[in-house]
């Protein structure tokens, strides 16, 4: 077996670097536009209720909360990416051998997410979390949120400086980066020295991984997203977030494999590989409709009527109803229907139609997840959110496809290689 390298070839990055530029043109319109207009969302509501709507609105909100919805999704897609890779390893799956150095360079991201995680938090955390403001606490102050602040700034003061949140957020992301690295290198190595060995530490590695992200997953989700909502909770949060990543990880696995085989590359991928990442689409599109229903379904058969309020801000408000839908269109009804046939998981046609509509579907759920707890009715969608996320998408797919040209897209001396070869479905 020849070893096949990918060649990021200059004309592919100046491409994506034009498309970066044309988003940072995009954004810069839609600031301008939104600056020139006060900052105000031209639709929805009449009368005091719009007045009162806006009162107080700086275009700058709709700024921060739409680097926060990117930063949250592109940096899920790098962690989905490591725990894709984990898993195989975990499982011992020999089908994936080929295609396992594809997702595996997602986590070239982490250590980006990070610093733009932790620089947006700073600058602009006041408009994307309202429990970081200092009068919400004290005598008169929100008694729900003080009776969630230890959660934020234990041991220091409430309303002070977050310590607890900040120290969590730089624990995952080393413990996340660390273990990628670890990962990576154990990988390059496997395909230098043959044998076994390599891939059992591998396989230890990748259970740690696997547990300390079922874990730091979830606390992420509630610090990052369901603490926009500080009086809301769920106890499916957690789930539903990483359902949300974890399909719209699947799906840009399989894009990017389709892709790759369609200009030449990964000749140990056939269509039965192709079948059992569309099934893997399909699937887990039916399971993030389950965790869904289940957040909608556990306010009644739990008796939990303080949940309602998510489901009223999106679903029964005119500004947000249509994305509603939408979402569940795109991300359920969309590749359930098209991906049922097993022709269909089979053609790369189709895969490149569905699965990066269920990525830009999965961007759209954490924009719901966010908008209306940090906008409410002053959030829309224009060449503002249009222009940043051509900049995430851009500049995530260059990391990705530099980290790719840096190693062999497959281990030539993988022990399962020869397994991988001869699946069939």
């Amino acid at each position: 077996m020849t070893e096949e390298r990918f060649e990021f070839k200059a004309t592919t990055k100046r491409n994506l670097l034009i498309f970066i530029a044309v988003g940072v043109v995009l954004a810069i319109i839609g600031i301008v536009a939104l600056n020139m207009g006060g900052g105000h969302h031209e639709g929805g509501g009449h009368g005091e209720e719009v007045e009162a709507a806006h009162h107080g609105f700086h275009w700058m909100q709709r700024v921060n909360a739409n680097l926060w919805i990117n930063i949250v999704f592109f940096t899920g897609l790098s962690l989905i990416g490591v725990l894709f890779f984990a898993i195989q390893y975990a499982a011992q799956a020999g089908w994936s051998a080929g295609i396992k150095r594809i997702p595996l360079s997602f986590g070239a991201w982490i250590p980006i997410g990070f610093v733009l995680m932790i620089a947006m938090f700073f600058i602009g955390g006041h408009d994307i979390f309202h429990w970081t403001h200092h009068d919400l606490y004290g005598p008169g102050g929100d008694e729900i949120i003080q009776g969630k602040a230890g959660y934020f700034y234990w041991p220091l003061e409430n309303g002070s400086f977050p310590l607890f949140y900040v120290l969590r957020m730089v624990a995952f992301f080393a413990i996340w980066y660390l273990l990628f690295n670890k990962l990576k290198n154990l990988a390059y190595q496997e395909d230098l020295d043959g044998g076994t060995e390599k891939w059992y530490q591998m396989r230890k590695v990748s259970a740690i991984f696997i547990v300390f992200f079922a874990v730091s997953s979830s606390i992420a989700a509630w610090d990052w997203v369901m603490s926009i909502d500080t009086h809301w909770f769920s106890t499916m949060m957690g789930w539903y977030v990483f359902a949300s990543w974890w399909v719209a990880g699947l799906a840009l696995t399989t894009f990017i494999v389709v892709l790759l085989k369609d200009k030449g590359y990964l000749s140990v991928v056939n269509a039965n590989h192709l079948h059992d990442l569309g099934k893997f689409v399909f699937a887990f599109s039916i399971f993030w409709t389950y965790i869904w229903f289940s957040q909608f379904f556990l306010i009644y058969y739990a008796n939990i009527p303080e949940e309602t309020i998510y489901f009223v801000e999106r679903w029964k408000s005119s500004h947000y109803a249509p994305l509603f839908f939408l979402n569940l269109g795109v991300n359920f009804f969309f590749p359930f229907l098209v991906l049922m046939t097993r022709d269909s998981k089979r053609h790369t046609r189709i895969l490149k139609v569905v699965t990066p509509a269920v990525v830009i579907g999965h961007w759209l759920d954490i924009t719901l997840m966010v908008t209306p707890g940090t906008l409410g009715e002053n959030s829309g969608f224009g060449v503002l959110e249009l222009g940043l996320l051509f900049v995430f998408a851009g500049a995530f797919i260059y990391v990705v496809l530099n980290q790719l040209s840096k190693a062999p897209l497959f281990a030539k001396n993988h022990p399962m290689l020869e397994e991988s070869l001869h699946h069939h479905v």
